[in-house]
């Protein structure tokens, strides 16, 4: 049956959105996963991708128009549907089924199917289901329960931390009541949707609605339910995500205590016993200040961790579950290795020029700029000339960005992560070095938005810093390249005929054959020479 889309919150500030391009047009076909609309927000343009599959029988707003948040947007059914009723305000539509991304559910008891057996539902009850807070997520995991049953919850409190595949998310509720019931325990994982809590009143029984609760798929005779209720993060905060579950045991008491995930990190990085440290947090959780006021005692100096020693040819060994983040990098890495027709493109840049440019460069005052921050701009101003290269593929068509925005990949304690350094050849060489260090700090935090690691049209990967002189990398999609970059090495080279002491570094481009040709990649790395090898070209 047809499914009502509406106008996602694409940021946490978000209230309306403008319809920047129709990807897709009436009639045509919609699988899951497609890009629908480019939409602007009021921080940037971004996909918005569908989550049903069908054809797109109705455009609610037309390029270069603007209507706010859950309003209608589109339709999506089965070819020939007849969606009058829809159109003319026989059913309302001011909810989707199709959640918008950074978004959770509060389900309406109305729209919760109890199979066979009759459940007395008993009245306010709301039923939490686990949200999808970001584009890709498909399961998420409770990193910690900030409210437990029997608490009361305020509007606006937060229930949980849930760690997504990109990052833990504070989620906040809508309504409120009593926590009558949690779904997950900490550190346990789930699919979006399933059943995560359930807010009521005080003293209700919600045993039969638990044990019967699953979340049903309208029939093919039924409208869309419409009293569906949308709980989304007003202001999502990206924490440190937890190895291991935010509650341990007093050494001494074996009482529970409460950290947020970036203060238990912070504890295990200075060796600060947790068990000694006062929170001042909610219901006395133990947060980032209090890790960052506390003062050691004799006692917690005094109990040093005890090592670990292992018998002489035992097998020993550890093993972690793998992270929102691992799973994420997994399968969009093998989708891009199996889907995208790789081949690899090998140049040893004169980096003599470069060191000499880098070295006046950083004589000024209060500047300092890095080997990284130069091929970031290289990379800029050479896409600018060649659009192929700054390319993304999709099934009927091919789109050359005219805007260049370079991500740049940083190893986090999880995998990996890229945030974007936007219209890259607009700034200047200190601009861009500030933001790749800001950006590469608060990677680590894990402090990054979802709005800075999206919209690259290029990538690069610098392996130089660990000494690598020379590797391969996987395109990162929907980019049709990624620069893998290697160490500065001297060595004897051959110049004006005479062997000489130089300075040289090796490149990779890996590009996607379905868009860059291998000439085209030749000639933007002939660009790019140009600019490495004399950098003040950049500054003209």
């Amino acid at each position: 049956m047809a499914e009502v889309i509406n106008m996602p919150r694409l940021s946490d500030t978000m209230e309306e959105g403008t319809v920047a391009t129709w990807l897709k047009q009436v009639g045509d076909k919609v699988e899951e996963g497609d890009i629908l609309a480019e939409i602007e927000t009021d921080k940037a343009t971004m996909e918005f991708e569908s989550f049903h599959e069908g054809t797109l029988l109705h455009i609610g707003v037309q390029e270069g128009e603007t209507t706010e948040v859950d309003k209608l947007l589109a339709i999506i059914g089965e070819e020939g549907e007849d969606i009058s009723g829809l159109l003319n305000g026989n059913a309302q539509v001011e909810e989707s089924d199709a959640i918008p991304v950074g978004e959770g559910t509060e389900t309406n008891i109305s729209d919760v199917d109890f199979g066979t057996s009759s459940v007395d539902i008993p009245e306010g009850v709301i039923v939490v289901t686990m949200p999808r807070l970001s584009d890709t997520m498909e399961e998420g995991t409770v990193a910690s329960w900030l409210k437990n049953v029997g608490d009361e919850v305020e509007e606006g409190d937060i229930l949980a931390e849930i760690e997504t595949d990109k990052a833990t998310m504070e989620f906040e509720s809508f309504n409120s009541g009593t926590l009558l019931h949690v779904g997950l325990q900490e550190g346990d994982s789930a699919k979006v949707d399933a059943l995560l809590a359930v807010i009521g009143p005080a003293g209700t029984d919600v045993s039969d609605v638990v044990k019967n609760f699953k979340v049903a798929a309208p029939s093919k005779d039924e409208a869309p339910k419409t009293e569906k209720k949308v709980e989304a993060p007003k202001t999502p905060v990206k924490k440190e995500t937890p190895v291991n579950s935010n509650t341990v045991d007093k050494t001494s008491s074996n009482e529970r205590v409460f950290v947020s995930p970036l203060a238990k990190k912070m504890a295990e990085e200075k060796g600060i016993n947790l068990s000694q440290v006062n929170g001042s947090g909610e219901n006395g959780r133990i947060i980032k200040r209090d890790i960052e006021n506390f003062t050691p005692s004799a006692a917690a100096t005094s109990s040093a961790p005890v090592a670990k020693f292992v018998a002489t040819g035992q097998e020993d060994f550890d093993e972690v579950a793998n992270s929102n983040m691992r799973k994420a990098i997994a399968k969009n890495l093998a989708k891009s290795k199996f889907t995208a027709p790789h081949y690899y493109l090998n140049v040893e840049f004169d980096m003599d020029n470069a060191i000499a440019f880098r070295t006046q460069y950083n004589s000024i005052p209060d500047t300092k700029i890095s080997f990284n921050d130069m091929i970031v701009k290289a990379c800029a101003l050479a896409l600018r000339q060649h659009p192929q290269v700054n390319s993304q593929w999709f099934d009927d068509r091919m789109r050359l960005n005219n805007h260049v925005h370079i991500g740049v990949a940083v190893a986090v304690t999880d995998g990996l992560v890229v945030p974007v350094v936007r219209f890259a050849n607009e700034q200047s060489l200190p601009q861009i070095g500030a933001a790749v260090k800001d950006y590469a700090r608060r990677a680590r935090d894990k402090k990054l938005t979802l709005d800075e690691m999206e919209g690259s049209t290029f990538t690069i990967s610098n392996l130089g810093m660990f000494g690598i002189e020379s590797f391969t990398s996987i395109i990162n999609q929907p980019n049709s390249a990624i620069l893998s970059v290697g160490a500065i090495v001297q060595k004897p080279v051959v110049k004006n005929g005479q062997v000489v002491a130089g300075n040289t570094m090796k490149l990779t481009l890996a590009c996607d054959h379905r868009t860059v040709d291998g000439a085209t990649g030749a000639q933007f790395l002939q660009t790019l020479k140009g600019y490495i090898e004399n950098p003040i070209t950049m500054l003209v």
